[in-house]
């Protein structure tokens, strides 16, 4: 189990005009609903950031996780990590609730993660990993000619997100082979998260705060083992962050696995001139091929580069390697896109990470349960499951989203639904 002996930093999690925001100095919060424990199950990304929320909001914690974030066996929260305005090159959104949703949280993000880069230090053995770097989004035809991309870069300069630019000479300035084909671009600052460091972190930082981690898988309708659920962990509500566990735990048919991977490659600058900063190409819907035709180029830390990636459908199972064909396909894309990659030496210890994106018909869901208990009552329930690939980018944004919505379970009222756009 982890949880390391761990000095609690003086930065905590609390509202301002709705949002979550990263502070610095003493909790004036703490331990105000001590008496009143959340049980989390889900200890990804998404779970262990309600429970720093929640933590902060004074709320005692329990997060129970079948596994945790490891160097040895990874997680899901631990394959990408880098932040991206909605909808994401790995996926589409389908839902427009979800989708204006997801732009607030993904902002309220992007703030805490800058803040938190300020403030702690990234590097060094307990540090959180987490970087602002630039990253470059190119396109094969004048962006205009493409609504959506059109959109989403219009929408990313109107939030004032830094470093906005959009500069079709940053083809030249990149030297990007022409092979790749892209005649146009725009770039803004991005926080990019070494997941491995920031999972650590994150994990111990919870801890620090107080909350008990407890190894154990939960199975089954959650709804229906509610009350032995809360009465077993001395709980009054429980949050569900298990990804694809909310197709069982929520009883949602809806959820699906979206295959991804990514080849991990040496970044020093001996075989080929170091990427400092993130290069992106996404294709239109209608142009991708099987594998999704994204390419990304990603630096994690000084001496990692990440390329991918592919985006596959209900393929459940991490049976990739090297030399499958679509990893070969994912590593010839990022080859034709930066002249000299073609030379990168694969990371010695783990050249291929693979996952499954928790992905839902409806996308991301933050709502309360809104069945009824057998008896008629109302659930205490609170779901956040279906970020997809956008775990990090919506992540302090969702966490917000269920401290509200635990607030109100405790008032008794009954659940809105998240579809009806009031949220």
């Amino acid at each position: 189990m982890p949880g390391l002996a761990y000095s609690a930093p003086k930065i905590y999690l609390s509202k301002q005009n709705g949002e979550l925001v990263l502070r610095q100095g003493n909790n004036p919060n703490r331990l105000q609903h001590a008496d009143q424990r959340v049980l989390i199950v889900g200890g990804g990304v998404t779970g262990l950031t309600n429970a720093w929320a929640l933590l902060d909001a004074g709320y005692s914690v329990t997060v129970v996780s079948e596994r945790w974030a490891s160097l040895q066996h990874r997680i899901t929260s631990q394959i990408a990590g880098a932040w991206e305005w909605p909808p994401a090159v790995c996926g589409r959104h389908t839902d427009l609730v979800s989708l204006r949703l997801s732009k607030k949280w993904c902002l309220t993000s992007y703030h805490a993660f800058d803040k938190l880069r300020k403030v702690l230090p990234a590097d060094g053995s307990s540090g959180h990993g987490v970087r602002m770097r630039t990253a470059n989004f190119f396109f094969d035809r004048p962006i205009e000619q493409n609504g959506e991309e059109c959109e989403k870069m219009l929408e990313i300069e109107e939030a004032q997100i830094r470093g906005f630019e959009r500069d079709a000479a940053l083809v030249e300035k990149h030297a990007i082979s022409k092979e790749a084909g892209v005649i146009d671009a725009y770039k803004h600052e991005s926080p990019v998260i070494d997941t491995d460091a920031y999972m650590m972190w994150l994990q111990d930082l919870v801890v620090s705060k107080g909350a008990q981690l407890v190894t154990q898988r939960i199975s089954g309708d959650l709804l229906v083992q509610e009350d032995k659920l809360l009465d077993t962990f001395d709980a009054r509500f429980i949050v569900n962050a298990t990804g694809l566990g909310g197709f069982e735990l929520a009883a949602d048919k809806t959820v699906y696995p979206l295959r991804g991977a990514l080849i991990r490659v040496v970044n020093d600058g001996s075989k080929f001139p170091r990427v400092t900063e993130a290069l992106v190409v996404a294709h239109d819907y209608d142009k991708r091929d099987d594998d999704g035709g994204i390419v990304f180029i990603v630096p994690r830390n000084d001496e990692t580069l990440i390329l991918g990636g592919i985006a596959q459908p209900n393929e459940g199972k991490l049976d990739l390697t090297l030399d499958s064909p679509e990893i070969r396909r994912m590593r010839a894309r990022c080859n034709r896109f930066v002249p000299g990659l073609a030379e990168a030496e694969y990371d010695p210890v783990f050249p291929l990470v693979q996952g499954l994106r928790p992905v839902r018909g409806e996308n991301v869901r933050v709502e309360r349960e809104l069945r009824r208990k057998e008896d008629g009552s109302l659930s205490r329930v609170i779901h956040s499951y279906g970020q997809g690939g956008s775990g990090f980018t919506l992540s302090f944004g969702c966490a917000g989203d269920v401290l509200a919505l635990v607030e109100e379970t405790a008032t008794g009222v009954p659940p809105t639904p998240m579809k009806s756009g009031h949220h």
